[in-house]
């Protein structure tokens, strides 16, 4: 429908798509925060779906700073522009990295309540981002890792774990 506006009425839009956006104060229904919830719980059985799964995810102030580059650009009306870290991450090694980083050991349980119905998993998502790298000033600031230690210093802090429940599933 937008580019149809920007074809039809010349109206000056440009079309944005985050990939798996992840930071503090992100939904429990998330992965990251699914995982560190449970591990600074206490639990040694971390409780997934499937582990097969990849996913790009980006740091929140990358992809704030992206929309932000996107906007002041010169560039991208009528298109669609990702942002995204072009490079992917399993589902499992990605809770393994949380664990390291969170010096924990632990076991995976893939549980069937958190497993997707069939032909609702998207099972590679991985982003092209090269429209915004070769025409903005865009490049990530964090690595995965030093995102996800943003995640856990900030889940840590008193006021804030409550809000997470580790012993249900989100939905």
């Amino acid at each position: 429908m937008v580019i149809s506006y920007f074809r039809s009425f010349e109206l000056p839009v440009k079309i944005v798509r985050p990939f798996n956006t992840y930071g503090p104060r992100q939904s429990a229904r998330a992965i990251i925060p699914t995982v560190v919830s449970q591990m600074l719980s206490g639990k040694k059985e971390i409780e997934l779906g499937s582990l097969t799964p990849t996913r790009d995810l980006t740091y929140v102030l990358d992809t704030c700073k992206g929309f932000l580059d996107i906007y002041n650009s010169e560039y991208f009306f009528g298109e669609v522009i990702n942002i995204g870290m072009n490079k992917e991450i399993s589902i499992g090694s990605l809770v393994k990295t949380i664990g390291s980083l969170m010096g924990d050991d632990f076991l995976i349980k893939s549980s069937n309540e958190r497993i997707r119905p069939n032909n609702s998993e998207v099972d590679r998502l991985i982003c092209d981002n090269s429209k915004l790298l070769n025409q903005t000033s865009w490049s990530p600031e964090f690595t995965l890792e030093q995102g996800i230690n943003e995640v856990i210093d900030w889940m840590k802090l008193k006021d804030n774990m409550h809000m997470f429940k580790s012993q249900i599933y989100n939905v």
